[in-house]
């Protein structure tokens, strides 16, 4: 990889707030474009969100909570998952299941179909609150960058996204 690959992969896991991030970003997605053509099988796994250009909280780095994404494009699928870093993260999650498909060399298009609170296991039982998202038109990603680690994302709100892989499988059967 490249000194700005490394630099940028440094940076968002140990300084995610830093301001030169997003300098990183625009020169690594000229330097290393992603191909979904040849990268789209690196899509699928859990991906942890490290650095946001949006103001929304819930679109930001926040050293307490797990912002993840859990793809499995194979299959269609894909979940965000917000809940507290730690040991009460168990307990429960906010979530969003989508569909997914690949549409072009760089895009993945997005339609939410259920969203809620998911709870405790307790016993066989998950205690939960879903409802059905109704979403008028797909929302959209492009990714510009995606290799083993890191993918960095444009959304179709003009928000720009840069995550990390997580080392667990994608199990999107596994309501955690």
């Amino acid at each position: 990889m490249t000194q700005t690959h490394d630099r940028l992969i440094h940076l968002l896991k140990e300084q995610p707030a830093s301001s030169e991030i997003q300098g990183l970003v625009s020169t690594l997605e000229q330097e290393q474009p992603a191909d979904l053509n040849v990268d789209g099988p690196l899509l699928r796994g859990v991906w942890e969100l490290r650095w946001s250009s949006s103001r929304q909280p819930w679109l930001r780095q926040a050293p307490w909570l797990e912002n993840l994404q859990i793809l499995d494009p194979d299959q269609g699928r894909g979940r965000n998952c917000l809940k507290l870093a730690g040991p009460l993260g168990a307990l429960a999650s906010i979530q969003v299941e989508a569909a997914l498909e690949l549409v072009s060399d760089k895009r993945v298009e997005v339609r939410f179909q259920r969203g809620g609170w998911k709870g405790p296991q307790l016993g066989r039982l998950r205690l939960q609150l879903m409802r059905e998202v109704n979403q008028s038109f797909p929302a959209w990603l492009d990714i510009t960058v995606l290799d083993q680690e890191l993918r960095i994302c444009r959304g179709n709100a003009g928000t720009t996204f840069a995550l990390l892989r997580r080392p667990e499988s994608v199990n999107l059967t596994n309501d955690s």
